[in-house]
């Protein structure tokens, strides 16, 4: 049994201008002294912060050492600035609380909200799938100069429409102006993550099947090449669409047993069995089933559910989906070019992702992103290496 054709992987480029100047050869005029305007002092970031409503946020400022520099006139910062409300959703009741955390988790999570940069939300990307990448002031590297880009944990600023996002938490108010800076309020905190992809899906409940597909899809490809490699990697920029147990279950049931018609076996047996041997991860290790489930044609289609190609050094969150169907490339088309891609939807209800979904070339209907309506912040899981995104059907591409 063939699932689909076996898929090889494949990794995936200054203007400079010249300005002439020309002068008169009249005489030149007496100088005129210049008189500049005088520097505004007032407000920095760090006095906005006086505000009854940042009681919160300041208090967390100041405990990570944060407050100097956000009242520096020289510099430049953005600040995504949550409120005591954005506070209170986010688990956290009260500056005593605040107050009682370790230092080193509260300047590190002040840092990941303010970004060495002046960001207004008419620099943010509008496109769908196009959220930038800015650095922000949390170094997870110890040693390293406060500043470096490449070694920062960054964050993923995006508009569509009015509306903004840091990450996937949307921008209630934005381009509130400092001398320093801009400030953008934030519904909620935006936790600065801390896992690996590969962390997550190797001991979540409902990824059994993806984490021994991928193991499969790795057997017999050198290290440097794996996929277990890319997902646990720092560096890469992933946006994986992960299938649960169920969907990968009911996949395999119906080829399984399709394959056991065709080998004569009557169907009152054959779907039975089907069940049996998938309802276990270890099917992917099955030697009776290498011929339909080979080490290529798994890799194909776990390639096919993640997300890079066509957008180099960016992840996707469900606010980057766009309203209209869309296709969108995969890593599959590392090693087929002219693949189509996923079909890719989202509807919103107000700065929130109501629906989302991801179709394969092959399939039927829609695979549908696995949405918590009481928690929409749940939709996205954001991983050092990458976003997540659970999906109820594993997406076929052929």
């Amino acid at each position: 049994m063939k699932i689909f054709n076996s898929l090889k992987s494949a990794s995936l480029i200054i203007v400079s201008t010249l300005l002439i100047v020309t002068s008169c050869n009249k005489a030149p005029l007496d100088p005129a002294p210049i008189v500049l305007p005088a520097q505004a002092t007032s407000p920095t970031l760090a006095s906005l912060l006086d505000n009854a409503e940042f009681s919160f946020l300041k208090a967390a400022v100041e405990k990570a050492g944060l407050l100097t520099a956000l009242g520096n006139t020289t510099s430049r910062y953005t600040l995504y600035a949550p409120n005591n409300n954005a506070f209170i959703l986010a688990g956290i009741p009260s500056a005593a609380v605040i107050g009682a955390l370790p230092a080193s988790t509260v300047a590190a999570l002040v840092s990941y909200h303010v970004s060495p940069q002046k960001i207004t939300s008419s620099t943010l990307p509008t496109a769908a799938f196009s959220n930038f990448e800015y650095p922000s002031l949390l170094n997870p590297t110890v040693g390293t100069p406060a500043f470096n880009p490449l070694v920062s944990l960054t964050t993923f600023p995006s508009k569509r429409g009015s509306a903004g996002w840091l990450n996937n938490v949307p921008l209630t108010e934005m381009d509130i102006s400092a001398v320093n800076g801009v400030m953008h309020k934030v519904y909620t905190l935006a936790s600065p993550p801390s896992k690996y992809l590969w962390d997550s899906i190797s001991v979540s409940k409902d990824l059994t099947y993806l984490k021994a597909a991928i193991i499969r899809a790795d057997s017999g490809v050198v290290v440097s090449g794996q996929l277990k490699t890319a997902v646990s990697s720092f560096g890469a920029n992933l946006t994986v669409l992960a299938p649960t147990n169920l969907a990968f279950q009911t996949l395999l049931t119906g080829a399984i047993y399709m394959a056991l018609i065709k080998q004569g076996m009557p169907a009152a047996t054959a779907y039975p069995t089907a069940q049996y041997l998938a309802s276990t991860p270890d099917v992917f290790s099955n030697p009776a089933l290498y011929g339909a489930l080979s080490a290529q044609t798994v890799r194909g289609i776990v390639v096919y559910h993640i997300l890079g190609t066509s957008i180099p050094g960016n992840r996707v969150f469900s606010v980057n989906l766009p309203s209209t169907p869309t296709l969108i490339k995969t890593l599959l088309n590392s090693a087929i070019p002219t693949h189509p891609g996923v079909l890719a939807q989202a509807t919103f209800a107000g700065p929130f992702v109501g629906a989302a979904s991801f179709k394969g070339a092959a399939n039927t209907t829609a695979s549908n992103v696995i949405i918590n309506p009481l928690n929409p912040f749940l939709t996205d899981q954001n991983y050092v290496n990458g976003s997540m995104m659970k999906i109820d059907q594993v997406l076929l591409p052929k």
